[in-house]
C-alpha cells in the first residue's frame, strides 16, 4: 500500500470517514474522479493520469487497476513496456478482489463481480459481469430482480444494529 494512500486511509479513519480525503488523494496525483463515488482501494499506479473514474462509481477493497504490462518484453526484445488507460462510466461498481488491466474501458451502469479480471472493454451499458476472463452474465434488470427480496439499507444503522440484524435475519441471504 502506498504511503500518501495510507495516509489518506487514516484521514478517513480518524475524521468519520471522510470519503473525500482519499478521493482528494487520489485526484492530487493524477486520477480524474468525477462526483459522488466511493473508492475503498489503493488506485495508485505509476500511471495515475491513464485512470479515469466517472461519477456515482463504487470501487471496493483490493481492486486493482494495471495501467501498463511489461510482459511484452519477453516477445518483443525491443519493447519494454505498453500502456493502456482505463476508463469507468457512471454509475458503476467494481467488486472486491477485481483486477482491470490496460486499456479496458467499462460503459455506465456496469456491476463487475468479485474477483473478476476484465481483460476487454464492455461497451454495452447495464450489465452484470463476472469472471476469468471476465464476461456478461446478466443485464442489471435480471440481477436486480433476483437479490430484491435480500436486499436492506443498512447504512443510518449503527455496527451494533448491523450485526444483530445480520445475524438474526436468515431470510436477507441469497438462497441457492
Amino acid at each position: 500500500m502506498g504511503l500518501k494512500f495510507w495516509r489518506a486511509k487514516m484521514l478517513y479513519v480518524l475524521t468519520g470517514r471522510n470519503m473525500n480525503h482519499i478521493i482528494n488523494c487520489f485526484r492530487k496525483n493524477g486520477v480524474n474522479i468525477g462526483e459522488g463515488c466511493n473508492i475503498y482501494s489503493d488506485l495508485l499506479t505509476s500511471e495515475p493520469y491513464l485512470i479515469t473514474i466517472k461519477n456515482n462509481v463504487t470501487i471496493s477493497n483490493d481492486v486493482q487497476f494495471i495501467t501498463h504490462d511489461s510482459s511484452v518484453c519477453k516477445v518483443i526484445p525491443d519493447l519494454s513496456d505498453f500502456f493502456g488507460e482505463i476508463s469507468i462510466g457512471d454509475n458503476c461498481f467494481i467488486g472486491a478482489r477485481s483486477i482491470l488491466l490496460p486499456g479496458v474501458t467499462l460503459a455506465n451502469n456496469i456491476i463487475v463481480g468479485a474477483g473478476s479480471v476484465v481483460t476487454k472493454s464492455f461497451y454495452e451499458e447495464g450489465i452484470l459481469i463476472a469472471g476469468n476472463p471476465a464476461k456478461k452474465i446478466s443485464d442489471v434488470e435480471v440481477f436486480k430482480e433476483k437479490v430484491m427480496e435480500h436486499g436492506f439499507n443498512i447504512t443510518l444503522l449503527s455496527p451494533q444494529e448491523k450485526r444483530s440484524l445480520l445475524l438474526n435475519n436468515k431470510n436477507m441471504f441469497l438462497k441457492k
